[in-house]
């Protein structure tokens, strides 16, 4: 339970002066007053008055039920003080004089019509700052207008569901032995509602195996009846009859279907189905899911079919047949009635060892008496004999496996609205012409044998063919052309076609056309860029190797394996103002092509298995990029900082060394001189490679062999060496994985940054911490300014075996952010498969009056450390993932209760035992620093051109030594 209050708790603590109100909406059942009752229970003493309203629906039903609502929160709020209250209008004012001078927490508790609590609502600005009020309720729609928070409540997953269920049919949080498997059942017939879980698991307490099974064979047809009351008071509370019609169509034959298929059919059978399927969602008897398909819950479902089945006990009399046992009976009778508005008979596929289908085969004639049948399914049925008899008013006619090779003649079809006949054994669609005025949508989807598609003169209305997987289709007639309300035309994988008719370029509304699979295809109409309406284009897997003209409507093209290359790409291309969409994945590109630069309205590109891609240089602004197995893919460059892409996917690129303003990897001998003797790096050429680990999400974590690499980031080098002996000079060092120490003051010299080492190796410890954003990160805390810099670096070296890495980097710092007499910490973290087993840090100084010694341009290599970044938190810079994971604020954020996190973000200003221990070596090290200071300087300087001006450096530089020691040797000790 805490999981699921964990939200609410949050904005009830939230500390702001706001009036909130917070809806916990959901299907009956699904726990939303437990939750209230939790959340209510476990905050009401932070507030300085509390009320709990429960069952409003049922109380408001009452005789005056609204002025008791009013008496009961007076009295609650009033600490239990009688209160007399004669009208509504009386109510509102006592109630205002109460909310208006404290801080109330107010729960309304299943309310389902706005009246039920608009006295309340209206006097929202009444409240005294902070209060908060909470509503649970079926109907989320009702309160669009004037909530400011919701809270969907979802259903139980299965390990939750077994235990709940488990506590009530077993005294115990699992099933007892033997009845483990009975258990499952029950708990997948519940669907995660925990009213059925609760319900079933208590009627099955105690009981044996035999009524068990028997229990659960009776629920296959008959759903509970408690359950069921709960829940069908959803349904009557539905405005009219209008919307629980709809409702029982919906759970008896549209679960899972296109809502806009859904839409024209039901609205060809008189249904105002827009309208009342909004109605259906806003009381949450009804979900759309992401696919556009209409869900439903398969208690709701039951419920429905339940309300139906309840019409008669004789199937033939019900207005809807679902279940296969009634179907079956009805058709074998040949008793159907006009009472039947819609039937659904599927049987199983089972081939034979002959190879014939064992399809079920029954007479037209068994439909005569259904004159009034609307919605027809069926899936394996054969029927023998003439359609003269069959009802001809049918709006919606679903046949799987359809056995004949084109539609009868005499099959009166004139008021069909949608024909779909998947998988079919048509030749033809039908012969000659066939007048079908009112057929808006054609989906012959897998009828493998379909050769030809027949004349669609009469056929004025259709606005959605789909012809998808007829895998033998060679000719579409040119009526198609006739068609001036087709949006929608799918031929996806008709691999047989060679040609298009010609006129399909005059499909003036034609809105999507997907052509991808017709590899038979060898060109595009040229007229294409005629076709004014067209948005999408799909057209993979089509080796045309050269693009017409395109229209300038287009929002979405996807060309994915089309053979193109860099130059395939007509002059007009960039001048597709709304294209959003484009796929150009599996073609032989080498680089970005030209004319896509000017695409300014792009949302997502992608470029995935492009394996000759060596470069995309110049990318226009763009919302996601997608380069996967990119395999020769090196660079990644943008137009300016502004066109970085908000989601950059890429995976199996193992040659991607550089994405602009992210990171960069060189080799190590390309890397400037200077920075290699900053950090001690020499004898290059005997340097070992190392395992590396790169920023591609796909790979493996292990990483692969490379050369040693010098890495480019937020102003940060960094280079990862194998073993642990440490190059260079570093005065501060310690054995474990943080440092602290004073900035000294060395008059004449700033502070140009910090070079830092850490080696760290494969652990034997295990779940010291989660994995984090980084295996490896580095924090850098001023503490006397109040300044953290986290770094959490692209690309990190993984140990071999017993063998450590080291991991060297140098930290440019811009002026004022580190100077002498700051106390400073550097501390280096890792996930728990590493250890850190030695750390140090080395001041880098360079004279007052010298410039920058790092002026370079590279927008992986700024001025200074994090460059423009803004502060993550108040003090806080943090370093990773780039320009393309953004400011990573939430993503971090919701790391906050880890363990780690508090080390990494947390405040580091108190000192620990450590810090304290190390502090009072400070004088040796400072010592130390300075001796350092004044060896490297003086090194730099004899390595120097400007010989000139060397001694006088040379003096400037003991001179600033002597002060130092001056100055330690004159502090006072600690």
């Amino acid at each position: 339970m805490d999981h699921r209050v964990k939200e609410i708790n949050l904005w009830l603590q939230d500390g702001s002066s706001d009036v909130g109100i917070l809806v916990v909406y959901g299907i009956g059942g699904i726990g939303k007053t437990t939750i209230a009752q939790v959340v209510y229970n476990s905050n009401f003493k932070r507030f300085k008055g509390s009320s709990f309203l429960e069952n409003i629906r049922e109380i408001s039903e009452g005789r005056n039920g609204l002025v008791q609502m009013q008496i009961q929160l007076l009295s609650d709020i009033l600490n239990g003080r009688e209160v007399t209250v004669r009208s509504v209008s009386e109510g509102i004012l006592k109630i205002k004089d109460v909310i208006s001078c404290k801080k109330v927490l107010l729960v309304l508790d299943d309310v389902d019509h706005l009246s039920q609590f608009d006295a309340i609502l209206r006097m929202r600005d009444c409240f005294y700052p902070g209060s908060k009020i909470i509503v649970t309720t079926r109907c989320a729609g009702l309160f669009k207008a004037e909530v400011v928070k919701v809270h969907n409540v979802d259903t139980f997953n299965h390990d939750e569901s077994l235990e709940l269920f488990s506590w009530h049919a077993f005294g115990q949080d699992h099933p007892i032995e033997g009845y483990t498997k009975l258990s499952e059942k029950v708990v997948s017939q519940s669907g995660g509602l925990p009213l059925a879980l609760k319900t079933l698991g208590s009627s099955l307490s105690g009981q044996s195996i035999a009524v068990w099974e028997s229990a659960l064979k009776k629920l296959e047809v008959i759903p509970n009846g408690d359950i069921m009351n709960k829940l069908k008071i959803s349904y009557d509370s539905l405005q009219d009859n209008h919307d629980q019609d709809l409702f029982l169509h919906v759970a008896c034959f549209f679960i899972g279907k296109d809502k806009d298929v859904t839409v024209k059919i039901l609205n060809g059978c008189d249904f105002y189905t827009t309208v009342g399927i909004q109605n259906l969602i806003d009381i949450c008897l009804v979900t759309i899911d992401g696919d556009n398909k209409l869900r439903m819950h398969q208690m709701i479902r039951d419920m429905g079919r339940e309300i139906v089945r309840l019409e008669s006990k004789e199937p033939e009399k019900r207005s809807r047949l679902w279940y296969r046992k009634d179907s079956l009976s009805v058709l074998r009778e040949k008793n159907g009635s006009k009472k039947i508005g819609g039937l659904a008979l599927h049987m199983y596929h089972v081939e034979t060892p002959s190879g014939n289908s064992n399809k079920v085969v029954l007479e037209t004639n068994a439909f005569t008496r259904m004159v009034k049948l609307r919605l027809l399914q069926l899936s394996y049925v054969q029927l023998n004999g003439d359609y003269e008899e069959f009802p001809k008013g049918l709006r919606w006619l679903y046949w799987l496996e359809f056995p004949l090779d084109s539609i009868p003649s005499d099959f009166r079809l004139e008021s069909l609205v949608v024909l779909e006949m998947h998988d079919s054994s048509l030749r033809k669609i039908w012969k000659g012409t066939k007048f079908l005025q009112s057929l808006k949508i054609l989906d012959l989807s897998g009828s493998c044998i379909l050769t030809e598609t027949g004349d669609f003169s009469l056929v004025p209305n259709l606005e959605r063919l789909i012809l998808e997987d007829c895998v033998s289709l060679v000719d579409v007639h040119e009526s198609i052309g006739n068609l001036e309300k087709l949006v929608h035309l799918n031929m996806k994988n008709c691999k047989n076609i060679r040609k298009l008719p010609k006129r399909i370029s005059m499909l003036k509304s034609l809105e999507t056309l997907i052509l991808s699979g017709c590899s038979s295809l060898n060109e595009f109409p040229m007229e294409m860029g005629e076709m004014e309406s067209l948005e999408v284009f799909k057209a993979d897997d089509i080796p045309i190797g050269q693009l017409p003209t395109l229209p300038y409507t287009l929002v979405v093209l996807s060309l994915i394996n089309c053979n193109l290359s860099d130059d395939a790409f007509p002059r007009e291309f960039d001048s597709i103002p709304a294209l959003q969409r484009l796929d150009l994945s599996q073609n032989p590109i080498c680089s970005l092509p030209h004319c896509i630069r000017g695409l300014t309205g792009l949302d997502q590109l992608a470029f995935g298995q492009c394996t000759r891609l060596k470069s995309l240089v110049g990318l226009p602004r763009v919302k996601m990029l997608i380069v996967i197995r990119c395999d020769s893919l090196e660079k990644v460059a943008f137009q300016s900082i502004s066109c970085i892409p908000g989601r950059f996917i890429s995976g199996f690129t193992s040659k991607l060394v550089e994405i602009e303003y992210w990171y960069k990897l060189e080799p190590i001998g390309r890397v400037d001189a200077e920075m290699r003797n900053l950090l001690g790096l020499c004898n290059l050429e005997s340097m070992e490679a190392i395992r590396l680990y790169t920023p591609d999400w796909l790979s493996s974590a292990a990483g692969t062999m490379r050369p040693i690499q010098g890495l480019h980031e937020y102003g940060i080098f960094s280079t990862f060496l194998p073993g642990s002996h440490v190059p260079g000079q570093f005065s501060n060092k310690s054995k474990g994985s943080s440092i602290s120490f004073i900035v000294p003051v060395i008059p004449i010299l700033k502070i140009r940054g910090l070079n830092i080492f850490s080696v760290y190796e494969n652990s034997i410890l295990t779940n010291r911490f989660c994995t984090i954003m980084s295996p490896v990160i580095a924090k850098v805390t001023n503490k006397s300014k109040g300044l953290k810099w986290i770094y959490a670096p692209a690309c990190y070296g993984v140990p071999d075996g017993d063998n450590g890495v080291i991991w060297l980097s140098h930290w440019k710092l811009g002026d004022h952010q580190l100077e002498g007499g700051d106390e400073v910490t550097v501390s280096v973290f890792t996930q728990h498969s590493f250890q850190v087993t030695e750390c140090g840090v080395q001041l880098v100084h360079e004279q007052e009056d010298k410039g920058a010694q790092h002026n370079s341009a590279d927008p992986c290599y700024p001025f200074d450390i994090g460059g423009s970044l803004p502060e993550f938190i108040p003090g806080t810079y943090l370093m990773w993932g780039g320009p393309v994971n953004g400011d990573g604020r939430d993503y971090v954020f919701s790391w906050t209760k880890e363990d780690w996190f508090k080390g990494i973000f947390g405040d580091s200003n108190e000192e620990t035992g450590i810090e304290k221990e190390e502090r009072k070596l400070q004088g040796d090290e400072s010592l130390a620093l300075a001796e350092a200071t004044a060896v490297r300087l003086v090194e730099a300087e004899r390595a120097s051109n400007n010989s000139r001006r060397r001694g006088c450096k040379i003096i400037i530089i003991l001179a600033a030594v002597f002060v130092l020691l001056l100055s330690l040797l004159l502090s006072p000790s600690e």
